[in-house]
């Protein structure tokens, strides 16, 4: 989730429960400590240049859940030692800054990017995908909580209006678990009428709201991406079809940068030929043909590939023709549209 809500969601569980003369340090503590975990891209910089590595490594150790309660642990003992308010209140104080440090990554997980909760076990990082990394919605009651908490200090309303705060975001995050499970039996219906009912598949909100909804699913060939709107839509989805290079990559499986992406986005991915490199998109963030994270990860060598040292690429691409678009999409349904098995 983007460092704000994290920042105002460790001020509000920190300041919501120590005591009120406390408040309004807790809320500043919890703010830093909120922001805490994201700053594991710093030291990982320090020991490697590598696009891959620096994807794969963020939200690991600093967000796991064996490793942050051991960190809230050593920060309160030592605060607790040095004396004032840990020491005056050392229980409320032992909640405050386990609750955040350890919420971070729970937030973190809502979102699609992958967050390694149980790191460092082997399994897939946590991707629930049912929030984009920035939403207003969930953000905004945080916001106002810290806001009028801030101006109250000593008052009950300040606890009061932290608590409700917490709440309301909470509730949009139980929202959006139950508009997730919506989108997905839509889906699920969707791909069974184009055969594709066995397809690995993910779906995830559209930038800044949890209304409307993209779908991507595996096919031998590639993929299909298709959006359902929760508000407009009222046929099944409807897929395009795109093409994936499976040969190439099935060549390149073995190599170390792509079976750890491999790994880390659970196998969505795209591969294309640019340039006599092989490339490979993330499809959980963005859509074709625009994808936030691209990596070049082989060379052509005769008939085969060769590995190369991964380099991230970019290319542009109309950010506010897309969110517009978006915006419509929300409410208005397109025109009825059919994917047929074997189409591209």
């Amino acid at each position: 989730m983007d460092s704000i809500s994290q920042l105002l969601l460790g001020a509000a569980v920190a300041g919501a429960v120590v005591p009120a003369a406390h408040r309004r340090a807790a809320m500043l503590a919890g703010a830093a400590l909120g922001t805490l975990p994201d700053l594991d891209s710093f030291p990982i910089a320090l020991f490697t240049d590598d696009p891959v590595a620096l994807m794969t490594l963020h939200r690991g150790l600093s967000h796991s859940l064996f490793v942050l309660p051991l960190v809230a642990w050593a920060i309160w003992a030592l605060f607790r030692r040095r004396g004032g308010r840990v020491a005056q209140a050392p229980w409320p104080w032992f909640r405050a800054i386990q609750l955040a440090l350890v919420t971070h990554p729970l937030l973190d997980a809502f979102t699609v990017y992958g967050t390694q909760l149980l790191w460092p076990l082997a399994a897939p990082p946590v991707m629930w995908s049912s929030v984009f990394i920035i939403d207003p919605g969930y953000t905004l009651w945080l916001l106002l909580g810290v806001v009028v908490a801030l101006f109250a200090g000593h008052k009950p309303l300040a606890r009061q209006a932290l608590v409700a705060g917490l709440v309301l975001s909470c509730g949009y995050l139980g929202w959006s678990l139950v508009a997730k499970s919506m989108v997905e039996r839509e889906a699920e219906r969707s791909l069974a009428a184009l055969g594709l009912e066995d397809a690995r598949r993910f779906s995830v909100p559209m930038p800044f709201n949890t209304l409307l909804w993209r779908v991507v699913a595996m096919t031998p060939d590639g993929f299909v991406e298709g959006e359902h709107s929760l508000v407009a839509d009222r046929r099944p989805i409807s897929f395009r079809r795109h093409a994936s290079d499976v040969d190439a990559l099935a060549q390149v499986a073995g190599y170390p940068a792509v079976s750890r992406l491999a790994w880390f986005n659970h196998g969505f991915m795209k591969a294309q030929v640019r340039d006599d490199r092989l490339v490979l998109s993330d499809l959980r963030m963005g859509a074709e043909p625009d994808y936030s994270f691209n990596f070049a990860v082989a060379e052509r060598d005769g008939a085969g590939w060769r590995a190369m040292p991964p380099q991230q690429l970019e290319w542009p691409w109309e950010a506010r023709r897309r969110l517009a678009q978006m915006w419509d999409r929300i409410w208005e349904e397109p025109a009825a549209a059919s994917t047929q098995p074997g189409g591209h």
